[in-house]
């Protein structure tokens, strides 16, 4: 790799790390803003649902603006409006104010991952794809760590207001990137292709490339449900089911993210020797294994081992992504198509929280009527790592992987 490209790479880990960091802030204190807001939990979650709704609208917007103007200003645009949210969000006068900073996150968000990772993989050479996408991914699992972290070291002094204030720290790097990182080549060579089509190409290539688009939503949205179904109530299932104080649940959610690091970087760079879909079926046929440990441990530490393993499944799974949709990606949309397909299929799950908080309260309650989230938490994964198996074998039929191909 040339320094170029390494520095290429690491602003873009950062700033879906620190996206990351401040989407997770608001769901490792989902019980503690109930309590403040007057609101239930399911409420609460709402707001979760309506950041990840979105999300598909900020991927097309800055996805478009990728495509046609160059990848370096949108990402340095985008990074610039999630913070300002995250900061603003700290001084949300009610629940109603909290909603639509939530809501106008959830655009800033949604166009941070197409950019940075159409920016990184076309920066990087065929062969190091693979565990760079690892790497790249798992900048999720990071943000996921840093929020628990902040839960763990941080609430009790600075309260969940003070949280989001140190959230808007990723405007810092806009100047890194400003100053350190190139245009991508991939985009610059591809120039005189574009003006050749006399305008703008995303309508036409996405019109010609339908099946594969409407393919690539509903894979995306199992991974979604898996991502989120495994991620979104964890904290609230351990605050509420087992009682557990804000340190020791931060401490928890650090050991399952550092779980899906190591499975995301391990699976990642596994997909470039033995194929992106064989990896990706594999890694979901051992998280339907992890079910029971990670959501019937009946102490803190089968509770800590079934979230790594856990999280080592479903973000080794994830590992593989960003490399795999920039490659199925029609060439002339590849800022575009990987960041919208994701976010539309994060629109089809977007409920996952307020499903299986519903399901824990209803269809899984206690005899006492308290909810059980972990029988909820286990029923809903069963069907969706059956999902994801199934999407990622059909995608064989709509698209050949192609991950020595040269951008």
């Amino acid at each position: 790799m040339t320094s170029a490209a390494r520095r290429t790479f690491v602003a873009s880990f950062l700033g879906w790390t620190l996206d990351a960091f401040d989407f997770f802030l608001v769901i490792v204190v989902v019980p503690h803003l109930a309590h403040d807001l007057g609101r239930s939990v399911i409420d609460v979650l709402f707001a979760v649902t309506l950041t990840l709704a979105l999300r598909p609208v900020g991927a097309l917007l800055f996805g478009w603006f990728s495509d046609r103007y160059g990848r370096r200003t949108p990402l340095m645009i985008d990074i610039a409006l999630y913070s300002v949210l995250e900061l603003l969000t700290a001084f949300s006068p009610n629940f109603t104010v909290f909603l639509v900073l939530r809501a106008l996150f959830g655009i800033a968000m949604g166009g941070e991952w197409g950019i940075g990772a159409a920016l990184a993989m076309e920066s990087l050479p065929p062969q190091r794809r693979g565990l760079f996408s690892g790497i790249l991914q798992e900048g999720y699992a990071v943000g996921y760590l840093l929020a628990n972290l902040a839960l763990w070291l941080l609430y009790d002094r600075i309260g969940w207001r003070g949280m989001f204030v140190v959230g808007a720290l990723p405007a810092f790097l806009i100047f890194f990137i400003r100053a350190s990182v190139s245009e991508s080549p991939a985009w610059l060579a591809q120039q005189h292709e574009r003006l050749a089509h006399g305008g703008d190409v995303l309508v036409t290539t996405l019109k010609r490339h339908w099946p594969l688009v409407i393919y690539g939503m509903l894979f995306m949205a199992a991974f979604n449900f898996m991502s989120h179904g495994t991620q979104d109530i964890y904290a609230t299932f351990l605050t509420k089911q087992h009682g557990f104080s804000p340190a020791l649940v931060g401490q928890l959610g650090s050991v399952t993210a550092i779980g899906a690091i190591l499975g995301g970087v391990i699976f990642g760079a596994l997909s470039q020797r033995f194929g992106r879909r064989i990896c990706i079926v594999i890694a979901a046929l051992l998280g339907l294994i992890a079910i029971p440990l990670w959501a019937f441990g009946s102490t803190i530490a089968l509770l800590a081992l079934g979230g790594f393993l856990m999280q080592f499944m479903v973000q080794g799974a994830w590992g593989i992504i960003p490399a795999h949709l920039n490659e199925i990606a029609p060439s002339l949309a590849r800022g575009t198509f990987p960041g919208f397909v994701y976010q539309l299929g994060n629109l089809i799950a977007s409920p996952t929280s307020q499903i299986i908080a519903a399901l824990a309260a209803t269809r899984f309650a206690f005899p006492n009527g308290s909810p059980d989230y972990g029988h909820a938490m286990a029923t809903f994964m069963l069907l969706i790592f059956a999902a994801v198996i199934v999407m990622t074998i059909l995608g064989n039929a709509i698209r050949p992987e192609r991950r020595e191909d040269v951008f």
